[in-house]
């Protein structure tokens, strides 16, 4: 087994420079904004940037789909963390696009569109606030989830600067532990909001289960290690830049 040590408070403060060093090139004077779900994720992201950049430097956007359930979640984090907020519901703009696109097929649309649609719509709307503001849009996934592909290509798996891409979810709940984050928020059981069923669920693994894997290699279950090496390979090209044509000149 591989050894392997998670110091939690030195890589907070390695994030945080690393955001103010990426605003100093990219964005400075710019704010960083982060979409909201009440999450540990977004809440850890948050957090991250209020300590690098100050909290009148980033906002952050809450995009229910019609009525969310654990609002109260989200509205918790921007309150705690003090920072400017905007609710922009995006269920209009979800239920017309898959009108639209029901009436343009003449037929139904496929369970995955259904799925991918929101986060698709919610990234629109972050990077038109972003682009109003001055701002640029935070990325909220993590190693783990993008491991096995959980996230929605060009949805909640794209942005301009991604501060916990490299950290599995055990490591963000620790970052989020030392950040001084409400344990509603770092412990929340991770749930997709379409389908009622939490991540685990779906995925058919625990998250302990993958970080350990991830960091180590050892897996004791030899059906879960499958089922993870095979979501692993299917969705690399989801990390990989688009492939295009190399001209031979």
């Amino acid at each position: 087994m591989k050894e392997y040590n998670f110091n939690a408070e030195k890589v907070t403060n390695d994030i945080v420079e690393w955001i103010r060093g990426w605003f100093d090139k990219n964005g400075k004077g710019c704010k960083a904004v982060v979409g909201i779900s009440g999450g540990k994720d977004s809440s850890v992201v948050a957090a991250l940037c209020v300590k690098a950049l100050g909290k009148e430097n980033v906002i952050g956007v809450l995009m229910p789909k019609g009525v969310q359930a654990d609002i109260d979640a989200s509205k918790l984090l921007v309150s705690h963390l003090g920072i400017e907020n905007v609710t922009i519901n995006v269920a209009d703009a979800v239920n017309s696009i898959e009108a639209s696109v029901k009436s343009a097929l003449g037929g139904e649309l496929s369970n995955q569109s259904v799925v991918n649609l929101p986060p698709r719509v919610r990234m629109t709307v972050l990077y038109a606030v972003s682009q109003s503001v001055n701002g640029r849009v935070a990325n909220t996934c993590n190693l783990s989830e993008d491991w096995v592909g959980y996230s929605t290509r060009y949805g909640d798996s794209v942005g301009d600067f991604s501060p916990l891409s490299r950290l599995t979810v055990t490591e963000v709940k620790q970052v989020g532990r030392v950040l001084g984050l409400p344990d509603e928020l770092v412990d929340k059981v991770p749930i997709d909001g379409l389908c009622g069923k939490t991540d685990e669920e779906n995925l058919g693994f625990t998250y302990a289960a993958l970080d350990v894997y991830i960091r180590t290699g050892v897996c004791e279950d030899p059906e879960i290690k499958a089922i993870i090496d095979d979501k692993h390979v299917k969705n690399l090209f989801k990390l990989e830049l688009m492939p295009c044509f190399e001209l031979e000149l």
